[in-house]
Parts: structure tokens; sequence; C-alpha cells
């Protein structure tokens, strides 16, 4: 552990959100003595954000909690354009309607999190439409496009991979990088933002931001990432078999979301205690520690304490509730049909029609794409899911009624 001086930089260290400072001694001594306003972007490109961005907005929910003020930046601008990290082809572009409603969705999830107002540390939401929308082009190429070359710009992984893999990247995306880097400009000359936080895959756009504020106004700025978020079996934070695990009450029920924290791997609960929930760490250390069928325990404390966050006590009341009755009469499985699970897996409708939830394929089918099956609260809505062989033990469902167990044979 590092020594730092700051209550912020100490706290996202104990909890595991720094991966990458540009300046940690520099960051950390500011820290210490004055409010840092530190900002994050989203971009508004559905009416909801999904538990990849979970990460982020605990980490501006950190810097409140450590005396500092969190700035959440909506893209109205640059969801026009289209962020190309890790994207192999160009995102849809949206209207302006859509992309207004869309943040107005989105705000409510920053509304749970932080505490908004007018004071020294509180939270603020601006749109970098605001300012991007009147930049000129001209004025854009003049100020802002002599302090990036293309050969740099050709480095970044969002451009590079892109390139090597063949798929085609509009000038409109290759914008992106200078965009983003003038949103810290514009923030610290007119907010006195000094912090700019991401994730790992945003380290080239945030060092352009900090050398760019550097290069026009002689400002001493910030960056700071998180590592990449995945799962301890290696899959993308906030990806299913069924889909997207989404923020809002409205794009995702509080029980699936509730369920989703519930089914974690053993292996994740003290990560994801430590970077969800503000349970203390010693607390932390001791729901990590519990072994065997125990550690099921940790893992309801965890569905609950971060459904509260998200959605409110009543909805991770609720949610308990109604697990413990679904599954009620001892451990996974009691009283429930169980049907073996064959070491090379079998597909979602075989399953349904095994148990006995569906007396044909064809009946399983219509049952799977009108959204009633369910494995591990999870809705799968693709007749050809596939469930592997090795997964373990697992709940599976047909609508709210019925429930069983699949068990490796």
């Amino acid at each position: 552990m590092s020594n730092y001086q700051s209550s912020l930089l100490r706290l996202l260290e104990e909890r595991g959100y720094i991966h990458q400072l540009t300046d940690a001694e520099g960051l950390d001594a500011l820290a210490a003595k004055q409010v840092v306003p530190g900002y994050i972007g989203f971009d508004a490109t559905a009416p909801s954000l999904h538990i990849g961005s979970l990460v982020q907005i605990m980490m501006l929910r950190r810097l409140q909690q450590t005396g500092h003020k969190p700035v959440v930046l909506m893209g109205g601008g640059t969801t026009r354009i289209g962020d190309p990290t890790g994207r192999d082809e160009s995102r849809k572009m949206l209207s302006d309607e859509t992309i207004e409603a869309n943040i107005a969705s989105i705000r409510t999830i920053f509304a749970r999190l932080l505490q908004f107002g007018d004071g020294p540390t509180d939270a603020v939401m601006v749109n970098n439409h605001d300012w991007l929308g009147q930049l000129g082009y001209i004025e854009l190429l003049q100020q802002v496009g002599t302090h990036f070359t293309v050969n740099r710009m050709l480095t970044f992984d969002s451009v590079r991979l892109r390139l090597e893999r063949e798929q085609p990247m509009t000038f409109l995306e290759f914008n992106y990088m200078i965009l983003q880097g003038y949103d810290f400009r514009h923030l610290a000359k007119e907010s006195a933002v000094r912090l700019q936080m991401g994730g790992s895959d945003q380290w080239g756009n945030i060092v352009n931001g900090v050398e760019l504020g550097r290069r026009m106004d002689g400002a001493e700025l910030f960056g700071l990432t998180t590592p990449l978020l995945t799962t301890a079996d290696g899959a993308k934070m906030g990806k299913t078999a069924a889909g997207a695990v989404w923020l809002n009450e409205d794009a995702l029920p509080a029980y699936d979301f509730w369920q989703y924290w519930r089914n974690c791997d053993d292996r994740d609960v003290g990560r994801f205690l430590r970077l969800f929930t503000d349970l203390p760490l010693d607390e932390i250390a001791r729901l990590e520690a519990l072994e065997g069928s125990e550690i099921n325990a940790a893992k309801v404390v965890l569905a609950n304490e971060v459904t509260r966050l998200c959605r409110g006590e009543e909805a991770a009341e609720a949610s308990a509730a109604t697990a413990a009755a679904t599954f009620a009469g001892g451990g996974l499985g009691a009283e429930l049909p169980v049907f073996a699970l064959p070491p090379e897996g079998l597909s979602i409708v075989d399953a349904l029609v095994g148990i006995g939830f569906a007396t044909s394929r064809g009946e399983a089918k219509r049952l799977v794409t009108g959204g009633g099956a369910r494995v591990d609260g999870v809705a799968i809505t693709d007749e050809n899911h596939r469930i592997s062989g090795d997964s373990g033990e697992l709940r599976i469902s047909s609508g709210k009624k019925k429930h069983g167990v699949l068990r490796p044979a």
C-alpha cells in the first residue's frame, strides 16, 4: 500500500479503484490541502447506464465522501459522434430529442448515489453539448487541432485496434479524442476541475486532456483510471447471456438486479463489496473469508447493499423477501424439481423440457422468446442459448411460480 496523505487516494487505493495515475504525488498533495473538483464523462446512448458504469459512479461517490466535488459530465455533444474505444463499428446516430431524453433518464441513478446542490462539495451535472455545440470548426482546428498529431493519435488503442482489424473508422469518430480532451480543458478553465477519472480504456483520452490543458492554459491537471473490470471468469462486467444489467428500474426489474449480485462468483464477493458498497473494510474482510455454503450469506449482503444504493431500501427488502420465499425450505434444491446437467451442457430449450416446465421443444422455445425463462434469476430470451456443463448448481425458472434446479450429473 502507498503512503498517501489525502483521504481521497487512501480510500480509492484501499477499495481497489486505482490502476493508473498521471501524477500520484501531485494529486495527493492537492487533495490533502483543498477541495478537488473531479469529473467522469458518460455518453447518453441509452435511457440507462448498465453496471459496467457503476464503478465510475462509485468513484464519484468516493470523491464526495472524502470532501471533494463530483462533476458528472453528460456527453450530449460527444454522443453525437460516438466513442470508438473497444468498438468495431460506428455507433448509431441518435436524434437530439432522444439524447436529451436519455440524459434525463440517466440522471435518476446519479441522484441516488450523489448529493447534488450548490455547496462546495455538492455534485453538479453538466452537458458538453453546451460548449461543443458552440465551437466553430475553424476555431477547433486552429486552437485545439494544433496540439494533436496524427502520428500519435494513430497509436491509441481506440484507433490502432480498429485499423488492425481492418474495420473502418470515420473521420467523425477520429475526432472523438480531440473533443474529449477539449472537455477537460474547458472544465478546468471554466469550473476549476483538476481531475478526470475513468476506466483503463480511457487512459489515452485522459492523458490527452491533461496535456491539452497544460499546453493551452498552463494548467496542472490530473488523471486517474480504474482497472479493467471483469468478473472472476473473465467476462466483461455488466454483460450476461441475457444482455446488459441495467441500473434503472424501468430497464431491469429490481429482483433481476438483486439476483445478478446474489449469483456472482465466490471469488468476486470481496472485490465487489469493496467497490460497490459502503460497508466498512473490516466487515468486508469478515464476509469474504466465509467458506463453502456460508459465502452465500455474503452474497445476499452484497445484493442487498448494492440494490439499496441503486434502487432504494424498499426495492432491496422486496427483492430479498421474494428470493427467500421462492427458494424457501432449506438450501438450493430443497423441495424443488432437479434435472441432471450433462458434462457437455445443454440448450435452454432442452433444460426446460427436461425439468418438466414445457411439454415440447416448441413450447419451450415460445417460453424463451416470450421472456418467461430464467437461469439464476437472469432472463434468457435466446432459444439457442446453451448452459455450460461446468456451471455448477443453477436455478431454472419458468415465469414467477415454477422453479427448479439444474445439477451437474
